[in-house]
């Protein structure tokens, strides 16, 4: 599809590059205001609902399988999406499409919040995975746009902080609103109040300059990646649980999903507007990015989501006492962000963080490796700190080396390749890593005879008796070590990753003022 615009006066609320790049540091903070507002709470979305789980599976008379659908849903739609929202913010006005998708999130809330059954709530996912796909992407390339590298730490480290509270405190309001009156269905619905109000504000506060130039978007690139995508993490999902690792289930859906990714890198290597230009990975700093942040996403998905489970099943907590014991693990991760975007912005060295955050992150795994259900509440608040840390120093640093090291015009692209791929590491590692559980969990239940009496489905606790409580403990703290181990290996790969990209100076001016000097006076980007 080929949309053309000829130059017109500017509109009301746009603006040129010179403006944006004169911002001061209040009025930048004025501006991405709406984008911290509505970036919170969409991530509180995909997280409030980890420590409310339990509760709602029970409730809806599903399985452990649909416990872990519920999340990777989300993730998966959000992963799949990514490119082509950061396609569509290199070539139409930023402004709008963060818009768009905090609709789309707002619609996804409300039908989740009234859904009457695991079919319908599956469903609200998709939608709301489909707004956080668009925030995944956009918020970071909106702050590129405004905000020169080299000063880029400093906020970098404040959305940090929030992506940080979102991600852990998520589950602790969740588990107050569980325990609350108000029941489960208010984590779905506390939001949308929010999300509106962050859509009036970026109305007012957020002026961004709109390129005008020749559109031609590559759909079929879009189409091939999302099915490709969308068919592994399919696969990554089932594979063990409805059928085995080796089987015919599994060699098709593989089939399908390389076919599919090999013909969309075909199609991206010959379309003058492809989704994720192929030539982002002949630069080292881009692609050593997107692995570690890939391997990064196993970590910081699965810590958050399997862990509120493991507080409830396995140590007996109740939601609001599982959102508690998650506190050390946002506050390492918040502490962790700030301070070294502080420092990155003050010094302009950033490399070293990186470097230890990834020797961290493996850590933090390794002692989560050893815990059970009887590991006592210190332990585990010094383990959470450890990866919170780890996390917390890698996350957004990742983001900045990459948007550094790349052209403007292709900054949009750049940022959803390292955001797409930690999506699909965490999503993948969310897939796998639930089925692992819900299978070591049913084999050690089920050869003893002694279960909740209701299969695979996730018990409640309160329900059992003191005997069988016991087994079912033990059963959900020894799979939840094994998961945490079985990441090890994915952080020290990111670890390897990290250590051979090479640091080089911030720069010192905003996307804007880049892509203006980059394209010329016209606004129309070579090809």
């Amino acid at each position: 599809m080929t949309t053309t615009s000829s130059p017109t006066p500017e509109p009301v609320g746009e603006v040129t590059a010179t403006e944006t790049a004169t911002l001061t540091p209040r009025q930048t903070i004025q501006a991405i205001s709406g984008l911290m507002m509505g970036m919170f709470v969409a991530i509180l979305a995909g997280t409030v609902v980890s420590t409310a789980l339990p509760r709602i599976i029970h409730d809806l008379g599903a399985s452990q399988s649909s416990y872990t659908w519920v999340v990777t849903l989300e993730l998966l739609t959000m992963t799949a999406t990514v490119p082509l929202w950061g396609k569509l913010a290199d070539l139409y006005n930023n402004k709008l499409l963060v818009q768009l998708s905090l609709g789309f999130f707002v619609i996804g809330s409300l039908v989740a919040g009234f859904a009457p059954n695991i079919e319908v709530l599956l469903g609200s996912r998709v939608l709301q995975g489909l707004g956080a796909g668009g925030l995944t992407a956009l918020v970071q390339i909106v702050m590129a746009a405004i905000i020169p590298p080299r000063e880029l730490g400093r906020y970098s480290g404040i959305f940090g902080a929030i992506f940080a509270s979102a991600t852990v405190g998520g589950p602790l309001l969740g588990g107050f609103l569980v325990d609350s009156p108000l029941g489960w269905r208010a984590c779905f619905l506390v939001g949308v109040p929010f999300v509106l109000a962050a859509i009036v504000l970026l109305q007012r506060t957020l002026k961004l300059p709109t390129v005008r130039r020749e559109v031609k978007i590559d759909w079929w690139g879009a189409v091939l990646i999302m099915g490709g995508v969308s068919t592994l993490l399919v696969w990554s999902s089932f594979a063990g649980n409805k059928f085995e690792w080796v089987s015919g289930w599994s060699f098709g859906l593989v089939a399908v999903a390389v076919v599919a990714l090999i013909a969309a890198v075909l199609v991206e290597r010959r379309h003058p507007e492809p989704i994720i230009p192929m030539d982002l990975f002949r630069n080292r700093t881009v692609t050593l990015s997107v692995i570690a942040s890939a391997l990064v996403g196993v970590a910081m998905f699965g810590g958050s989501v399997f862990l509120a489970q493991y507080f409830q099943i396995a140590q007996g907590y109740t939601p609001t006492k599982a959102g508690l014991m998650s506190l050390p693990l946002i506050l390492g991760m918040m502490v962790a962000s700030t301070i070294a975007g502080g420092l990155i912005t003050k010094y302009g060295r950033w490399k070293i963080y990186l470097v230890v955050g990834s020797v961290l992150l493996p850590i933090g795994l390794a002692l989560f490796g050893t815990i059970d259900a009887h590991t006592s509440k210190y332990m585990l608040w010094s383990f959470m700190i450890v990866l919170g840390v780890g996390i917390g120093l890698v996350m957004q640093n990742l983001v900045l080396a990459a948007q550094n090291d790349v052209p403007a015009r292709e900054l949009g692209a750049a940022t959803s390749a390292v955001s797409f791929f930690r999506s699909m590491g965490g999503t993948i590692g969310v897939s796998v890593l639930g089925a692992i559980l819900a299978n070591n969990v049913a084999e050690t239940l089920n050869p003893g005879g002694a279960s909740s009496g209701s299969g695979n489905a996730v018990p409640n606790i309160a329900e059992l008796s003191p005997e069988v409580r016991t087994i079912v403990e033990n059963a959900y703290g020894a799979a939840t070590a094994d998961l945490f181990m079985m990441s090890v290996p994915f952080a020290v790969l990111a670890l390897v990753a990290v250590l051979f990209i090479k640091e080089k100076a911030l720069l010192t001016t905003s996307g804007a003022e880049r892509r203006a000097n980059e394209e010329g006076p016209d606004n129309s980007a070579p090809h």
